[in-house]
């Protein structure tokens, strides 16, 4: 786990090292045990290390192989890597490290961009070519990883941090009205390639690109996901799913321990984190560390789950830390998270997870997490409509949108009004063949790009800010392929996750299971008061932000006016997600 960046020119002269290095910087905390930065003419690289796999500097990146002419510098973790090693053994390759880098440029010399078809594991990369002098660059199925770039007249620099790129200089950094749009309406999420910033894109997850020294630059899709059972399936009776359900989380889980550091796991206490405890445990006994986090209770809604990681700590005899945060006091560390954020993430458990993930570096640089399962294994209330929707399309915007297009008319800057953005890429999505039911167009759509720019983002940003390692069980390639394989009813009956529960009970506890559904929030910032709405007014009428322009004052004063009033479908402070973006905005100095 890593940061990586770099530089590729397309021009006569060679790369700028300065530009580079203020990359690497910004990146420190992605990767503090260590740096490297390589220039060879018209291209640089530049990493940042966290030491996982191979701990011995054979593994330090950039990694040079002088025999093969390439050069590749990469952010993740290959699971499957010993497997892969052992075939391209087989086909005469030799290495001089323990790792996963050098077998993915083995790989990558061996098989060329379909190299990427068979990584298991979350990665980006980038590779240049010494004899061509092009760049092959790719990004994981389920964007675990984040790619940021620039692509400008001279040059191509790209960094896994977007305030990273901002670092390197000459950045377009008007606002992009496609990310505005989503954003307000889209639940804050911003589908690839757009950023906030017309300047900077995000290589889109499952793709893979070619920079040629000419400056041409050609993206394409290698993995997607196809709803629907398989002939054998078919005959699949519930108990059958259940076992298969167990089956393909137990190689997943396992996977993740590859590693030559501890792996930890953060226990909410919910199903899906308490299983990947039960799993782990079942196939080492050995002593895991487990972590949790709570806040107050506001409003009567409880700000812990305490009570459930408790059980599955005492169930499993974890060494169990528990982790309790007063939101009076969480002021500055709020700060600290949005400077961290490589784009805005509204999600009032940013802070939470931040917090944590400063707590379990303490203890662990590895930890394995629970993220995904809502998503791929049906668990959010909108899935249960769209099962006899004839309207798909109004259905999910309705349980899913934060404001109609009228209502972000009456919030934005008249200059983005053009058109409805979000209601246009839904629409696109949902008519993509490989899911004709509603509910598996609404569950492909929240997997391919809600969990990518929302929790997925989440995790990597704030534990990465705490050099943490974060794996997700539940978003390697193969549960995410099988999930889509499991027929609707199987998924979004008891309340949602109904085949993932009934594999649980052969398990965890059910304590843990035949409960109500969990979400911590930061309560605070649901409900905005004392320090943190004052933290908003001022950031939405700063001068700053008046300069900007970018949201209509009446708009701002009718949700400062009543802040509890205004909250999304899904239970979100329309005030906080302005503020956020205003607070984003300002800290990077934009």
């Amino acid at each position: 786990m890593c940061g990586i960046a770099g530089e590729i020119r397309f021009d006569e002269s060679d790369a700028d090292l300065a530009a580079v290095e203020r990359m690497m910087r910004v990146m420190v905390p992605r990767g503090p045990d260590g740096e490297g930065l390589v220039r060879r003419g018209r291209w640089a690289l530049g990493h940042r290390r966290l030491k996982i796999i191979d701990l011995s500097d054979c593994a330090q990146q950039p990694m040079v192989d002088a025999q093969l002419g390439l050069s590749i510098v990469f952010n993740g973790a290959i699971y499957n890597y010993p497997e892969l090693r052992k075939e391209l053994e087989g086909k005469g390759y030799t290495f001089f490290s323990h790792g996963d880098t050098e077998v993915i440029l083995k790989a990558y010399h061996a098989w060329g961009k379909a190299c990427v078809e068979k990584f298991n594991g979350m990665f980006a990369f980038c590779i240049v070519e010494r004899e061509s002098g092009r760049a092959f660059m790719a990004r994981d199925r389920c964007g675990i990883k984040p790619f940021y770039y620039v692509q400008g007249a001279g040059c191509f620099h790209f960094c896994s941090s977007l305030p990273g790129l901002l670092a390197a200089g000459s950045v377009d950094t008007r606002l992009d009205p496609v990310a505005v749009h989503t954003y307000m309406t889209f639940h804050s999420v911003v589908p690839a390639p757009h950023t906030l910033l017309q300047g900077v894109k995000k290589l889109p997850p499952a793709s893979r690109a070619f920079l040629e020294p000419d400056g041409s630059f050609e993206i394409e899709t290698y993995w997607t996901l196809q709803y629907g059972m398989s002939p054998e399936q078919e005959k699949y009776s519930e108990d059958d799913w259940t076992e298969a359900t167990l089956e393909v989380l137990r190689r997943a889980v396992k996977r993740r321990l590859i590693a030559d550091v501890p792996v930890g796991v953060l226990l909410s206490g919910g199903l899906d984190s308490s299983l990947i405890v039960g799993l782990l445990c079942e196939h080492d006994s050995s002593k895991v560390e487990t972590f949790s986090i709570g806040f107050e209770t506001v409003n009567d809604e409880a700000g812990d789950e305490f009570k459930y990681s408790d059980i599955i700590a005492k169930r499993y005899g974890t060494e169990h830390h528990k982790l309790f945060i007063n939101s009076t006091n969480a002021l500055a560390p709020l700060k600290a998270c949005i400077a961290n954020m490589s784009e805005p993430m509204v999600s009032h458990d940013n802070v939470g997870f931040y917090l944590l993930s400063q707590e379990v570096a303490k203890f662990v640089k590895v930890v394995q997490s629970g993220q995904g399962a809502d998503e791929i294994f049906g668990g959010y209330h909108w899935y249960p409509p769209m099962l006899e929707t004839d309207d798909a399309l109004g259905t999910y915007a309705k349980a899913f949108f934060d404001r109609d297009h009228a209502e972000f008319q009456e919030a934005v800057n008249p200059i983005f009004h053009e058109r409805d953005f979000s209601r246009e890429f839904v629409q696109n999505h949902f008519a993509a063949p490989g899911a004709d039911a509603a509910i598996d167009k609404a569950m492909r759509l929240d997997a391919l790009i809600m969990l990518v720019d929302d929790p997925v983002k989440r995790v990597d940003n704030n534990t990465m800010a705490a050099s943490l390692e974060a794996r997700v069980p539940f978003l390697d390639h193969e549960v995410v392929e099988f999930a889509a394989q499991v027929p609707a009813q199987y998924k979004i009956a008891d309340d949602g996750k109904y085949i993932l529960k009934q594999a649980g009970y052969r398990v965890i506890p059910h304590e843990v299971i035949d409960r109500p559904k969990g979400y911590f929030p930061m309560p605070a910032l649901k409900y905005l008061k004392g320090d943190f709405l004052d933290m908003a007014r001022d950031a939405l009428l700063n001068d700053t932000a008046k300069q900007r322009g970018l949201f209509n004052q009446p708009y701002v004063e009718k949700l400062l006016a009543d802040p509890e009033k205004h909250i999304t479908p899904l239970r979100g402070s329309k005030l906080w997600q302005l503020a956020l973006m205003e607070l984003w905005l300002q800290t990077n100095g934009l």
